[in-house]
């Protein structure tokens, strides 16, 4: 397959274009590097510094390449970045979706495996992780901006054909995340252990999230090139654990010798989010296999060799 990934300079993008490629398909990669990193991209994919918005240069990519799919990974990912700007967050996640999805009808491209999110769907978690039944309420524009592409993509394979699969994932870590701008805490505290900086944990560090492996991840994508028909479908590993755990691991795996430094909790913030498979396993033969010790070893271990 010729497969287009955007935001393939980015953390998990590049993981995914790095497996596409060892399978054997063909890759090209868009990305405007606003957060992404030259580094990251594959040398044998074929890559292009374009912005998802720009009409004309997209439309280029897309008559040059004639791709058979598009694995959607670009995105403003900084849900206090769109509660500041919701307007950027939405030219960006929807106009910028649009644009692709345009031109996904009009150069006949047929699947779009798009990048969406498990946590800002479903708000507070109960005792039991949501199934994709539970019905969406997004309280960001973050999330209004993804789960508004969830419904144009039903809008587009209803009106065009054009097939779909929705991956809603848990908190992604591993290889490549950005401790920088809008990253996750586990590059963050790995960053700062590495530099023997004091670790801020915001609340009571009981706040629970569905931690997945990035390398687990990059399974369910490349699964989803044949499986998964106009499908929504959560990625996590149905445990929730919390920051005081992921702290405590963190301190195990390095000897970081620290205390960490407790401050008011943020406004607004989730004290438990995790995610049920159970779809993903039915689907696509897809279960997480990277446990949470062995997924912080394998990225501690990529911080130390790329400091």
């Amino acid at each position: 397959m010729k497969i287009l990934v955007t935001g393939g300079a980015g953390f998990i993008g590049s993981n995914i274009a790095d497996a596409f490629i060892a399978a054997g398909h063909k890759v090209v990669i868009i990305d405007n590097l606003s957060s992404g990193k030259l580094r990251n991209v594959n040398k044998k994919a074929k890559f292009y510094q374009v912005d998802i918005r720009d009409i004309g240069k997209v439309n280029d990519v897309f008559k040059r390449e004639r791709f058979d799919v598009i694995n959607h990974h670009a995105a403003q990912i900084d849900v206090r970045k769109s509660v500041q700007d919701p307007i950027f967050d939405a030219q960006v996640n929807v106009l910028g979706t649009l644009n692709l999805l345009e031109n996904c009808v009009k150069h006949k491209v047929k699947k779009v495996i798009f990048a969406s999110s498990g946590g800002v769907m479903y708000g507070e978690c109960g005792k039991n992780p949501p199934t994709e039944t539970i019905p969406a309420n997004p309280l960001s524009p973050y999330g209004v901006s993804k789960h508004t592409t969830e419904v144009y993509l039903r809008y587009y394979a209803a009106t065009y054909g054009l097939k779909y699969l929705v991956f809603r994932y848990g908190n992604v870590y591993g290889p490549r995340q950005d401790p920088h701008g809008e990253a996750g805490v586990v590059a963050i505290f790995i960053q700062r252990i590495m530099s023997n900086a004091e670790i801020n944990i915001f609340g009571n560090g009981k706040q629970l999230r569905d931690y997945v492996f990035v390398g687990d991840v990059v399974r369910a994508n490349l699964r989803g090139l044949q499986k998964g028909l106009n499908e929504i479908i959560n990625i996590g590993t149905q445990k929730a654990s919390s920051v005081n755990t992921l702290f405590d691991e963190l301190s195990l795996i390095t000897g970081y010798s620290r205390k960490a430094i407790y401050k008011p909790p943020r406004l607004g913030e989730l004290q438990k989010s995790f995610l049920n498979a159970g779809k993903a396993k039915k689907i696509l033969g897809w279960q997480s296999i990277v446990s949470f010790k062995e997924g912080l070893a394998k990225t501690v271990e990529y911080f130390k060799n790329n400091r």
